[in-house]
Formats: structure tokens, sequence, C-alpha cells
């Protein structure tokens, strides 16, 4: 059985992910700093469909320090681990002139050192196990920009370039690394746009609407599947035609 980790995977995006992976026969090993009711729900369906698909695994992804430590259990839990999927991250929102420094800072260590961190451990052992797939969730906003979210944009800019490099470094070894982006999709985070906001989003999207957890999650799969086994260093962008 395929082991694939998960991060942020107690709600929303990353939550859908694990489901889906899980459905798919993956087993998935969820990361997240505490476990959600709907992760519990979730853990509980996985478990009546087949024992030992879903798994939950506390860990603060903002400790940079003991990411190490984290791989090392997990391998020696669980065994190789097949898949990564880099999806936890925090948005503040706010413009960059009055954003406080802490902020800031706090963005840049979840969301880019944190998965880089992460990945640079995974990776080694994907690379001694002959082969492996890594996942990274950016934003449509890391290459199209939206205001007051600057120093997010930034970080989920960073991941398109990061993948696009991993990727001609490990693909000898046969690990595949790529992106999803997605637009703006219903969410817990995308709760702060207001009526118009959304509408407007909606109205320049080509399918006039928002993309939902599955549509991301469904581009995930198969980017992990044997069907991708070609495509590494790409970006796929999941947003309903909203950069088109």
């Amino acid at each position: 059985m395929r082991n694939v980790v998960v991060t942020g995977g107690s709600r929303g995006l990353g939550l859908g992910i694990a489901r889906k992976l899980t459905a798919a026969g993956y087993r998935v090993i969820a990361i997240a700093r505490k476990e959600s009711n709907q992760l519990t729900s979730a853990m509980e369906e996985a478990e009546r469909d087949g024992p030992g698909l879903l798994h939950f695994v506390p860990f603060d992804l903002a400790e940079i320090g003991e990411i190490r430590r984290l791989v090392t259990t997990l391998r020696k839990d669980f065994g190789p681990i097949y898949g990564l999927v880099n999806n936890a991250a925090i948005a503040f929102d706010g413009v960059l002139a009055i954003m406080h420094n802490s902020q800031i800072e706090h963005l840049v260590r979840v969301n880019t050192l944190s998965p880089i961190v992460l990945t640079k451990y995974i990776v080694r052992s994907m690379m001694a196990d002959g082969g492996g797939r890594i996942v990274n969730v950016a934003s449509v906003v890391g290459f199209t920009g939206y205001s007051g979210l600057s120093v997010y944009a930034a970080t989920k800019a960073s991941m398109l370039g990061f993948t696009r490099s991993l990727a001609r470094e490990v693909g000898r070894l046969g690990v595949t690394v790529n992106s999803v982006a997605p637009g703006f999709v219903d969410t817990a985070m995308t709760q702060n746009l207001d009526a118009e906001q959304r509408q407007q989003i909606e109205r320049r999207s080509a399918l006039r609407r928002l993309p939902d957890v599955d549509d991301v999650a469904n581009a995930v799969e198969f980017i992990l599947s044997d069907k991708a086994k070609s495509i590494t260093g790409t970006v796929i962008t999941v947003d309903a035609g909203n950069t088109a």
C-alpha cells in the first residue's frame, strides 16, 4: 500500500485531498496541529472501508527544527513514503505597509520554509526508495497577484519556483515534483470574501463559478497516479477558468 503524507489534512482542502486519496486506495497520513471533528469522522468512515487507511499525526509545522524527527518517526511507523502533498498554509489579509513583521515572518515560515524543509527530508527517503511523488499546493495569486495578499502571494510564488527546480534535481531518481494552483475555492480560507468580491471572481471565471475542493483533490490524485508518470516540473491550475 502506498503511503501519502498530506499536511494541513485536518480541514478544508487538505481534508478533501485526504478523503479523495483514501478512497483511491492510498494510506494517508494527515499532519496538522490538532485533530478536527471532521477528520475524526473521516477516519471513522475510512476505517469502515478498509482498516488503517487514514491516520492522524499531530505536528506544528512552524517547528522547523523538529521536522527531521517527524520524518524519521513517519518512516519508522508507516514505512516508505510514496507521496507528499504540501498543502498546509496560513493566510493573513492586510496590505504590506501595515502588516506586522511577526505576521510576515510567520507566513514565510509556515508557507515556504516549512514545506521546503519537510520536502528535503522526505525526498531523501524517496530517492533511496527509487521514486516518489511530491505535490505542492500553490495558488493562482502566486502568478496573478491579489490586493491585500502580497505576502501570501510571495510564499505561493516561491513554491512554484521550488517545484520547477526540484523537479530537475530529483527527476533522474524517479521522483516527480508538481504544483496544483487552485483559484478561490469554497473553504474556510475564502470565507473572508464578501458577496460582491465572490460574485466578481465568479463573473471573471470562464465557467462562471468557483471550483470546489473535490476539483482540486482530483488534480492531486491524478498527479500521484501512474497516469502522471511523465509529468513533472509543471503547474496544474484549477480555477474554473479565472486566469484563462
